[in-house]
């Protein structure tokens, strides 16, 4: 979740290099998720309790909680320590959970992970994933691609890699009953000569109708840091790609989740506090905007954090 696109900016991993043992013989559950709008999702990498995640009451404010990360390599940090809690543990987090009106899905890929510069095959990945979905009885996925290598090369690759893994993924995990989102960078939802094949613009013409909602980076890129470089003029390297040029781009505006991370030690730049980025919500929701905020990560970003960023439109 902290990619650059930016050449200058060296890229930092976040995630812990150990994976945690993943148990498969649980009974697959059919979800019966409905994607919340607007949805408040917050992102679970950092290693919380022996529980896994905190107590619910801790997310109040949230819908949406990402176990962070579901890697080429299997799950890792939170999204593997909450597939080795023993069945009983897990499902009783899960009821918890969704009795305070929050879902849990798994976020997969990360910054470390180059699924078709690795050359891992889209489909098998998918059906890998889904059954972790499945196994695991959580609500969905998240898709956090960051394959800046493929994307930079510009020749469709990576576009024609997550269109296909997007599709197979919904084989499995259909709409109405499983979440799917995704976690784009901000500029590769706008036209850059750098992503030549269309970056997730192309994504979005292709399986747009797949995706539930795209938890966006606005962060990470030297820009976003005000209320008029996220909502209107981006300008910099990346124009076209603040919330309502990426709308004017053809994506719909109700599918762009303003993302922020927690504190500005959770991004490189980009950090907004939660009660600036609350006027900034504001703004955006008299404009039309109703689609929601994402925050990296628990616990730096916790109930007093998202009720700030809500602003007095979501209260």
């Amino acid at each position: 979740m902290i990619s650059s696109v930016s050449a200058a900016l060296a890229l930092a991993s976040v995630s812990s290099v150990l994976a945690a043992p993943v148990q498969n013989n649980v009974s697959p559950l059919a979800s019966r998720a409905t994607a919340p709008s607007p949805a408040f999702v917050i992102y679970t990498d950092k290693f919380v309790s022996a529980d896994v995640l905190p107590p619910a009451a801790q997310l109040a404010g949230y819908n949406v909680v990402a176990l962070s990360f579901l890697t080429l390599n299997g799950a890792l940090d939170q999204a593997g320590a909450f597939a080795a809690l023993p069945a009983d543990q897990r499902a009783a987090k899960k009821a918890e959970y969704a009795q305070a009106g929050i879902n849990i899905i798994v976020s997969a890929f990360g910054e470390t992970d180059k699924p078709t510069t690795q050359g891992a095959d889209p489909v098998a990945t998918a059906n890998t994933m889904a059954q972790f979905v499945t196994a695991n009885q959580l609500d969905g996925i998240d898709v956090d691609y960051e394959d800046l290598d493929a994307m930079n090369k510009g020749d469709g690759a990576a576009e024609a890699w997550v269109t296909t893994f997007t599709q197979t993924l919904r084989q499995t995990l259909p709409q109405g009953q499983f979440l799917l989102t995704h976690a784009p960078l901000a500029p590769w939802l706008s036209p850059n000569q750098q992503f030549a094949a269309g970056a997730y613009l192309t994504v979005n013409k292709n399986v747009g109708q797949l995706i539930d909602w795209y938890n966006i980076q606005f962060y990470n890129q030297g820009l976003y840091t005000d209320c008029e470089g996220l909502l209107n003029t981006s300008g910099g390297a990346f124009p076209g790609s603040s919330v309502f040029e990426i709308a004017a781009n053809g994506v719909d505006l109700n599918k762009l989740v303003i993302g922020k991370p927690g504190t500005a030690a959770d991004a490189t730049n980009g950090f907004i506090d939660p009660a600036t980025l609350g006027t900034c919500v504001d703004q955006a929701k008299a404009k039309g905007w109703s689609a929601g905020v994402m925050a990296f990560q628990f616990p730096d970003a916790d109930a007093a954090w998202v009720k700030a960023a809500k602003g007095t439109s979501f209260q």
